[in-house]
């Protein structure tokens, strides 16, 4: 396989110190895969322009450790096209053509940090080619878990206090933020979300807190106006392919809903490719820039989330975590198997949360993917799906509500199959390959869909076959489901009541 690196991570692997902790663990794991490292000859280029000298020097001793291309892609009108939508200065130019080796099929990948360059990509129809340094973590740690040293610890609440701040994760702060040793040590007594891995290192660290109406916004233009808030205070996820930015966003939301707050904020500077991906994370699910604030050491931009905002159901990541009532419902179910791998926060008291370490990507993400054959595959974005657990009439159980996001049907074969499973799924491409070719019980081969989904919710209280026998959700045991089988509105609200969930995120 050839991977070409788009030149912002060749600077930054090449540094003469840490500038992005994710670059160390991409390319070793570029290395343990043998996969040839590319350069671009128009990389080249730039990184002889870069401003700071040592580095300079440092790459140009380097350069011989990686596959230097030696010819460049011919243009194509599809190209061309391109250049002219986006392009607008010498940049954009390097950028495209960098795209264009992929395009081209001379190189498999190209990993690289710049949103701009994925939307090219997407209008090209290489996506599944261009990756995030996040991205093609994941993609290589759910294809090679043997090859995965180390896990992911689960995530936990801690005393501040108890946190140590030396760690090297925290040194972007330190940078960053004056006095951020000082505010830190004023907040030990306070509690923060952590993650760590199995040899101690910080993953992920979060920080939030409620603001009340009489809050002072004067530092920050325009004045946020009164209201109920959640601060997210501070916020820092490693990249490493398992993907716990999803799953600090995961507690991020379901704090707000659990405050009932009327928005989520946070105040961030824009002057580093990690604080870029954590805006661009963010922007993804529904946060917009309204302002900034002022401060010693410079100027952050404000992303604010607006929680009362009426749902579009074409595009349920922006409005996540909320649905409106006026969607359609499905019931579909889910072998025991994969029912606490797909939705880890659904576990049964029955089952060993040692079993459900948080090492496999598809556990942290909301973002997931549900493989079916049911006859039924006429779902639309935002539509609801209630996961029903197989077990026979006392236990099998509702246990979790999620959005449509997209449906993929039609797919060609095999291989389109696998790559289109693989980032979000549950099963190896081995298990994807031997699910493609399933047959029924009669003998009949019928073509799998994809129905990518939102992780929503976890039922407090399950409700087994038995109770929705009882409620009338269910005719009796035979009409069980067996693929995707909608109900009406006033089941769905039968289920919430007698589940006892809180349904502040469902808009009237």
């Amino acid at each position: 396989m050839k991977v070409l690196l788009d030149t912002n991570i060749l600077i930054h692997r090449e540094a003469s110190k840490i500038v992005n902790e994710e670059i160390g663990t991409l390319f070793n794991w570029l290395d343990r895969l043998h996969y040839e490292k590319c350069i671009h000859p128009l990389s080249i280029g730039e990184l002889e322009k870069h401003s700071n000298p040592v580095v300079v020097k440092t790459i140009k001793t380097k350069i011989q450790t990686y596959n230097t291309l030696k010819t460049e892609a011919p243009e194509s009108s599809e190209i061309t096209t391109i250049r002219a939508k986006y392009d607008r200065n010498e940049n954009d130019n390097i950028d495209t053509s960098l795209l264009k080796e992929v395009y081209a099929g001379r190189v498999d990948y190209l990993i690289t940090e710049d949103r701009k360059m994925h939307v090219k990509a997407s209008e090209l129809g290489i996506t599944n080619n261009i990756f995030t340094i996040d991205d093609f973590l994941e993609k290589s740690t759910s294809e090679n878990p043997e090859l995965s040293d180390y896990k992911v610890l689960s995530v936990k609440k801690e005393f501040i206090g108890n946190i140590n701040v030396d760690d090297i994760f925290f040194d972007s702060f330190k940078e960053d933020y004056e006095g951020f040793t000082n505010w830190i040590n004023k907040k030990s007594d306070e509690i923060a979300y952590i993650c760590q891995s199995e040899q101690g290192n910080i993953l992920a660290f979060l920080y939030i807190k409620k603001e009340f109406e009489d809050e002072n916004y004067n530092d920050i233009t325009p004045v946020l106006p009164p209201k109920l808030r959640l601060k997210i205070g501070t916020f820092k996820v490693i990249s490493n392919g398992y993907k716990l930015g999803e799953r600090f966003l995961k507690i991020i939301f379901d704090n707000a809903i659990n405050y009932k707050v009327d928005e989520i904020y946070v105040t961030l500077f824009h002057k580093s490719e990690e604080h870029d991906r954590l805006i661009g994370l963010l922007t993804d699910w529904g946060f917009s820039l309204h302002g900034l604030k002022y401060t010693p050491t410079g100027n952050e931009e404000v992303y604010t989330k607006d929680l009362h905002q009426n749902p579009d159901d074409l595009k349920p990541k922006e409005v996540y975590p909320f649905i409106t009532n006026n969607r359609r419902f499905f019931i579909v179910p889910i072998y025991p198997d994969y029912h606490t791998e797909l939705l880890p926060d659904s576990i049964l008291n029955t089952e060993s949360p040692q079993d459900f370490v948080e090492n496999e990507p598809h556990r942290n993400a909301i973002q997931k993917v549900y493989i079916s054959r049911s006859f039924y595959r006429n779902l639309e974005p935002g539509d609801i799906i209630l996961f029903y657990r197989t077990g026979g009439y006392y236990k099998s159980v509702i246990s979790t509500l999620g959005i449509v996001e997209s449906v993929i049907d039609g797919i060609s074969d095999e291989a389109d199959f696998v790559k289109l499973c693989r980032k979000r799924s549950v099963f190896t491409d081995n298990k994807l390959a031997e699910y493609w070719h399933h047959k029924a019980r009669n003998g009949k081969w019928y073509k799998p869909f994809i129905v990518n989904f939102l992780y929503l919710y976890s039922l407090p209280k399950r409700l087994n076959m038995k109770t929705l026998i009882d409620l009338g959700v269910l005719a009796d045991a035979s009409s069980a489901p067996r693929g995707f089988e909608q109900i009406q509105p006033e089941k769905f609200k039968i289920i919430m009541e007698a589940s006892e969930s809180d349904e502040s995120f469902i808009i009237n």
